[in-house]
């Protein structure tokens, strides 16, 4: 009887440690705030990844920061170990918009606050929050600079996109159409490489549907080899008079680049304007070279600032303050968004240098 006793007791201290053990395991770390971004592959997040980490320094909380490498599967797979280290907050840029609803809403089931960064979660009520530049604004000033360089009439047009499986994606594009498509109505452009958007040429405002039926079309990914590839192609096939002056709608600096490159060596194109986004330093060093036109400048320090602000007072208790909301395809999701300037050769100084975000030495020819 007594032996008996002492295996009961013995295996209720072995069941209250394993307990015990389980309790400690998934909050031992003590991490507040998880992060989940897309790629180490793109300075972008590297650098985002150091300013997450700075933005928390002083404070009382703290962050572990993950990477997807692409994968959307890796990306679920991060989420479950920030889930299992305690997190309260977790801040997500999601590889892709619809797939990163399945880890947010294992997030949602323990509890943890969402903060979508960057870019939208999709199809979702597991978003809490959205921290964004203002997408459809980078899309309208993009094509604005297109239309203020416009040389006369009929000039050819070439329209690029991101990613398809990135929502931003669709609101860069909307907000480009929407400054676009009154001078293409009009004759100052000619679309040069898209037979959907020349079928939706007179429709100023675009249904997701038909936004995707052009996007398809001209997608580069976001990979610069693909937007290298697609302009070849389009150049290939492009009758004489849709060279000469032309205008380029490239979606971001990456793309821009190898766009510019394309249409750069070819000896019938005269000149060209090209878009960008995003400020990348080999870019800046082409706007100083004339080799890109703009870039739309996202100062990601205040973007990453808000975000972390956000979380601290969800940490806090505190209701984090919103300036407006998106639609994700399922809830209008609160949304923080911050503005963007439009950069050129004439305000390089002013808006990269003079405010520390590079350093001259960076360039040359500046």
């Amino acid at each position: 009887m007594r032996k008996s006793f002492k295996s009961v007791a013995l295996l209720i201290v072995v069941l209250l440690l394993t307990a015990l053990v389980a309790a400690c395991g998934k909050g031992d770390s003590k991490v507040s705030v998880g992060i989940v971004l897309p790629t180490k592959d793109e300075p972008r997040w590297v650098q985002d990844e150091q300013r997450f980490k700075d933005a928390l320094k002083g404070s009382k909380y703290t962050t572990e920061i993950l990477f997807s490498q692409g994968s959307s599967a890796k990306e679920k797979e991060n989420v479950e170990t920030l889930i299992n280290k305690g997190i309260k907050v977790l801040i997500i840029c999601p590889q892709d918009g619809d797939a990163a609803a399945a880890a947010v809403e294992a997030a949602k089931d323990e509890g943890i606050k969402v903060i979508s960064y960057d870019r939208l979660i999709t199809n979702t009520d597991a978003v809490d929050y959205y921290v964004t530049f203002d997408s459809v604004s980078v899309g309208a000033a993009q094509a604005q600079y297109l239309v203020d360089n416009a040389k006369g009439s009929g000039e050819p047009l070439y329209l690029y996109a991101g990613a398809a499986s990135d929502n931003n994606a669709f609101l860069f594009f909307q907000g480009a159409w929407n400054v676009l498509q009154p001078k293409i109505a009009d004759g100052t452009f000619k679309i040069a490489n898209s037979s959907e958007a020349e079928a939706l040429k007179d429709t100023k405002d675009l249904s997701r549907d038909q936004l995707s039926k052009i996007i398809g079309q001209v997608t580069t990914n976001w990979d610069p080899n693909e937007a290298k590839n697609k302009a070849q192609t389009h150049l290939t096939a492009a009758a004489a008079d849709m060279k000469g002056d032309v205008a380029i709608l490239a979606p971001n600096d990456g793309t821009a680049r190898s766009i510019a490159d394309v249409f750069g060596a070819d000896s019938a194109v005269s000149s060209y304007v090209v878009t960008g986004q995003d400020a990348e330093q080999a870019s800046i060093q082409y706007v100083i070279d004339g080799k890109q036109s703009m870039t739309v400048f996202k100062d990601v320090r205040t973007l990453v600032k808000d975000a972390m602000g956000m979380a601290v007072d969800i940490l806090d208790g505190k209701d984090p303050a919103t300036t407006g909301s998106y639609n994700n395809g399922k809830v209008d999701v609160k949304a923080k968004q911050t503005n963007v300037i439009t950069v050129n050769k004439d305000n390089v100084q002013k808006e990269l240098i003079d405010s520390a975000y590079y350093k001259a030495s960076d360039f040359t020819g500046l």
